[in-house]
């Protein structure tokens, strides 16, 4: 096989993994019991393994989806045989059931996605929430520990310890997905919306080496997400959601240029977003603007909107946007919405009091003193004043900072318009 094919297999396989294996974990597991967990995400990256190896001497057949998880699958059955612990499986596998297909509760009725099931599944009111979270990204969405980790701001090693422990106590408490009812699932649409938020930020602000954007992680979140709208029309916090990501998906092609550079927000053209996407934003943020309910996606949808709607960067509706994020923040204290307060300040108030706020959250959040975007800022900032040695060391500090090859370049490309300068 030449290095081109050999190219295509790993860039097919890779995007496999990506959008599959989660699929393919939810499947095995609703197949044969949440027991089978771990032996299902090691099936997933065998077969992914396989998929490589094979196609790289075979060709890639006509529907790879359907091989890897047919391989998946009599992979599953043959750890089966060769262990001999079909019985312990048994409880939780199709057509090995005890009851008639007519007295299962009605959850796959509800909701009938299985990778859905088994979110919803993993959100477990016994685990606490943001191990949940970690458990489903892990798991079902094919997160790594750094990528968890960079999205919760945490370090690695505490996210695997909470990953370790979240999956013991899924396995002691021994659940079936199918012994949901409608009264019980609500609980877990919360630590469900988190998981898709986080999802689809991971797609949106990638801190995979070689994608800024992951749209097959964005369509995804928001795939499940429009599910959850479709079952719970009514659900404010669904709707929010869902529009929250129909506004951010609306500027995915102005985000990268056509050589792979970023373009920053400011110098986006507006007229290449996505109107009918931004239409769809509106009409789901008006269905959740229901009632008093008012969190955290409304807010974020909302200031979203704001953005979709300006005429211009400078023209935005600042002020409206700083009121939202301190009410946002009042809801959901967070340093980076601090970080995005900073930068609002920066357009009512001039670029000094934006560099004051930075410097102060620097040295007040730990957390952020780790973020590469809070560097990136304070560098445009102090390029925005000429002040060309503070401007350089930040963006250098953003650089050592950032995986992303895409953030890389533009880092370089700025710090080497300002040594020229």
């Amino acid at each position: 096989m030449s290095r081109a094919d050999k190219t295509n297999v790993n860039n097919l396989v890779d995007h496999l993994f990506r959008n599959e294996f989660g699929k393919m974990v939810s499947f095995l597991t609703h197949s044969y019991g949440i027991h089978f967990i771990d032996d299902a995400e090691d099936i997933a990256q065998d077969t992914l393994v396989s998929a490589f190896h094979n196609w790289s001497y075979n060709g890639i057949p006509d529907n790879p989806e359907g091989w890897i998880r047919r391989v998946a699958n009599n992979k599953a059955l043959n750890i089966l045989k060769k262990e001999q612990v079909r019985t312990r499986y048994a409880h939780g596998a199709k057509g090995h059931s005890s009851k008639s297909h007519s007295d299962d509760h009605n959850f796959l009725e509800e909701v009938q996605d299985s990778m859905l099931r088994m979110i919803l599944a993993c959100c477990d009111p016994s685990i606490s929430s943001k191990s949940q979270i970690i458990l489903v990204l892990s798991v079902l969405c094919g997160f790594s520990r750094k990528e968890i980790a960079n999205a919760l701001l945490d370090e690695e090693e505490a996210i695997k310890k909470r990953l370790f422990r979240a999956k013991k106590l899924l396995r002691e408490n021994d659940f079936s997905p199918e012994s949901l009812t409608g009264n019980e699932l609500s609980p877990r649409l919360n630590v469900t919306y988190s998981c898709m938020y986080l999802l689809f930020n991971e797609g949106y602000n990638s801190s995979h080496h070689d994608d800024l954007i992951r749209k097959d992680l964005c369509l995804e979140a928001m795939r499940l997400t429009k599910l959850l709208v479709e079952r719970y029309p009514n659900d404010t916090s669904a709707n929010a959601l869902l529009a929250l990501m129909c506004f951010h998906v609306a500027r995915f092609d102005e985000r990268i240029d056509n050589s792979g550079a970023i373009v920053l927000f400011k110098d986006q053209n507006r007229s290449n977003w996505n109107e009918e996407l931004i239409r769809k934003g509106d009409y789901y943020l008006a269905n959740s603007a229901v009632g008093n309910d008012l969190n955290a996606y409304h807010i974020e949808a909302s200031i979203a909107a704001i953005h979709c709607h300006a005429s211009s960067y400078e023209k935005t509706n600042w002020l409206f946007i700083k009121k939202l994020y301190e009410r946002l923040y009042k809801i959901k204290p967070s340093p980076i919405i601090q970080l995005n307060l900073a930068i609002v300040e920066s357009q009512l108030s001039g670029i000094d009091s934006g560099i004051e706020q930075l410097n102060k959250l620097a040295i007040k959040e730990s957390k952020l003193q780790k973020y590469h975007l809070l560097y990136a800022t304070l560098g445009e900032f102090y390029s925005q004043k000429n002040e060309r040695d503070k401007a350089i060391s930040n963006f250098e500090t953003a650089l050592s900072l950032t995986s992303s090859s895409k953030e890389e370049l533009l880092l370089k490309n700025k710090i080497a318009s300002l040594q020229r300068s």
